[in-house]
């Protein structure tokens, strides 16, 4: 797979990155910032704002302030609430950023109505604007049931069991209602292909969560552990709502199939290379140590996998047990750096950037297009 890869790879993204032992460092987060807060200058108004409207509804007010009673818990609904606070990286509001800054990219399709172009602002169909918050409605309400705890699980550390119970209340309570809102705002659109669009992508998700849910530990390693299946399990988790939802924009202006592909096509490979580089964070972050955490379903511990082989893998795990139980993971990340795990999902995360960059060839050159290509260069920047 992977010469096929590097075959792939634009130019522009390539650099001294192939040489697989050195250490790489991330686009910072002041870059980062840069680039959103271009976008959201391009399309008319910050995304954070979007979904204001339901986030201060008297009923999420009185949610959040149940919500406090977690306060001095390890509940995660209190760290995903605190995210929609202060999320240094923005990566809460990228998807309706994404979605409104391809709706722009494109303008409107050839067999748009000319009547309706008076409905533009900051050349973007208010139906597409009610989109991009839809994405981030439905995208919030998952992060939201992710913060559901297993109460076998749970220890004195994590809180009381009281509270630890209280919380997954919560956590469903306001996840269902952010998805209910959703859903309703998408049945105003009034278009059934996006609504069919949008369905399937929340039928995506709710399958790409039963996936985590049932990920496998160190314990349980069985050969399904491919790229191939990893690339299915995050673009059902990850991937169909973007790609699903830049396809919706197009369709709400009525543009052509093609066009609706290659929005799709961005949004996948956008999705694909953004968990790349978080997966990647561990290994090549300046800050990273032998101690940062990282999950053994990863892309560059699989890919390291699929590299050595897995009867050798197996015994690499074996011997990096403790007392024959606990993983010991500083050990196991030294292990992976020092294969080819890490330098391949270098390289199919510029892949995937590539395969964005391409997809937004079929648009006309513009600043929102321009954007595009930045957010993809800063998810392969490292």
């Amino acid at each position: 797979m992977l010469p096929s890869v590097r075959r792939m790879i634009c130019p522009a993204l390539v650099g001294t990155s192939c040489r697989s032992h050195m250490l790489y460092s991330t686009a910072s987060p002041s870059s980062w910032t840069k680039v959103v807060s271009e976008a959201e200058k391009i399309v008319g108004y910050p995304t954070s704002f979007m979904s204001l409207r339901c986030l201060l509804s008297d009923e999420l007010s009185n949610i959040a302030l149940h919500v406090r009673k977690l306060v001095g818990t390890r509940h995660p609904l209190i760290s995903t609430a605190r995210g929609f606070v202060c999320d240094s990286r923005n990566n809460l509001q990228l998807r309706g950023l994404v979605v409104l800054l391809m709706s722009k990219a494109a303008g409107p399709g050839k067999t748009a109505d000319p009547l309706l172009e008076g409905d533009l602002v900051s050349g973007i169909y208010p139906s597409q604007r009610n989109l991009a918050e839809i994405t981030e409605l439905i995208h919030t309400a998952f992060l939201v049931h992710r913060g559901i705890v297993n109460i076998m699980e749970v220890t004195s550390s994590h809180g009381s069991l009281k509270d630890m119970q209280f919380g997954n209340k919560m956590a469903v309570l306001s996840g269902d209602f952010l998805l209910a809102n959703a859903s309703t705002g998408l049945a105003q659109l009034q278009n059934t292909k996006v609504v069919e669009l949008v369905s399937s992508a929340i039928g995506d998700l709710v399958q790409g969560v039963y996936y985590e849910n049932a990920r496998i530990d160190e314990e349980k390693i069985t050969e399904d552990i491919l790229m191939t299946n990893w690339e299915r399990r995050i673009f059902l988790s990850h991937g169909a709502l973007l790609a699903k939802c830049c396809q919706g924009a197009m369709q709400l202006a009525n543009h052509d199939a093609e066009v609706q592909e290659m929005a799709f096509q961005y949004g996948r490979h956008m999705s694909l290379a953004h968990k790349l580089n978080s997966d990647l964070q561990p290994f090549v972050a300046e800050t990273s140590c032998d101690t940062m955490p990282f999950c053994l379903n990863s892309a560059p511990v699989i890919l390291h996998q699929e590299a050595s082989g897995r009867d050798t893998w197996i015994n690499q795990l074996k011997k990096a047990k403790v007392n024959g139980k606990q993983a010991d993971y500083a050990k196991l990340h030294r292990i992976i750096k020092a294969g080819k795990g890490v330098s391949s999902s270098l390289d199919l995360c510029r892949y995937h950037g590539n395969g964005a960059l391409e997809a937004l060839r079929c648009f006309p050159t513009s600043e929102a297009r321009s954007t595009l290509e930045k957010i993809v260069y800063a998810v392969t920047k490292f």
